[in-house]
């Protein structure tokens, strides 16, 4: 699940654009700088993200962007100049642990699809099922939006409905009789999914419901992220980040080098 972000190359980077528009081995420098800052910080999202029920773990995609300069046949000096290219960020798709809490509005999905609630700015998809009843018994998650049922109206209980049981297929019933239905829908394309927010998502295809979703009542679905994997990769992203800062730093100090033997000095230069 792509969602494409513009292209951010190192030439535009504030305070390095003046001093190496026309040095090519920093501008390249930079941009694998650039790109690797966007890498710490989709990494450090991961970390923050652990505990988040329902998180999906971001991943950053890079691709080559090839200078094509115009008039000419091929690039001076016979090799094209590549820059590296903020691509893409994707999230993984595996599911996260479930866990058993007790309470019996928390609910997990087994299989595949997503809940689906009411915003502000209309409906979003979301695995995270952390949930309960306001004050008016409309069942909402942890931000007050509406948990939807099959036919998109929000889930309501009545003050004696005390004894609540969600089955597999999400029919919600009390001692007083069923109340409903939760909605679990799949999207009919799921890269045209985009993220909005930690466990929030837009989708940008129709959907179409979930035959057997396996809903497990008294269980949320943790975060699939792996914080030792997360940790390791951070230390890796910092590491790599520090060295393009060096490189740059050490092309830095040759071109002044270079430009103090160039340059005349002393009296009547």
């Amino acid at each position: 699940m792509a969602s494409l972000r513009g292209t951010t190359l190192a030439v535009m980077i504030p305070g390095l654009i003046g001093q190496c528009l026309m040095d090519i081995t920093t501008s390249l420098a930079a941009s694998r700088l650039v790109a690797q800052q966007r890498a710490t910080d989709v990494t450090a999202n991961n970390i923050a993200n652990a505990n988040t029920p329902g998180f999906r773990t971001e991943r950053v995609q890079f691709s080559d962007w090839i200078d094509h300069q115009p008039g000419t046949s091929q690039v001076p000096g016979g090799r094209t100049i590549t820059y590296t290219q903020d691509r893409a960020t994707y999230r993984e798709s595996q599911p996260g642990a479930i866990t058993h809490t007790g309470n019996p509005f928390d609910l997990a999905l087994s299989g595949d699809g997503y809940f689906t609630v009411s915003t502000k700015a209309g409906p979003r998809l979301t695995r995270g099922g952390r949930f309960g009843p306001m004050p008016d018994g409309t069942l909402a998650d942890s931000s007050g939006n509406a948990v939807l049922d099959v036919n998109g109206k929000p889930i309501q209980l009545s003050p004696p409905d005390t004894q609540v049981t969600i089955s597999g297929d999400g029919s919600v019933s009390t001692e007083n009789g069923q109340v409903g239905k939760i909605g679990v829908v799949q999207p009919t394309d799921p890269m045209k999914l985009r993220a909005e927010g930690a466990t929030n998502f837009i989708s940008d295809a129709s959907t179409s419901p979930v035959a057997s979703p396996g809903i497990v009542q008294g269980a949320i679905e943790q975060s699939n992220v792996q914080p030792v994997m997360e940790v390791t990769r951070m230390m890796n992203d910092l590491r790599q980040f520090q060295f393009v800062t060096q490189l740059i730093q050490a092309e830095g100090d040759r071109q002044q080098n270079t430009i103090d033997k160039l340059l005349p000095t002393g009296p009547g230069s």
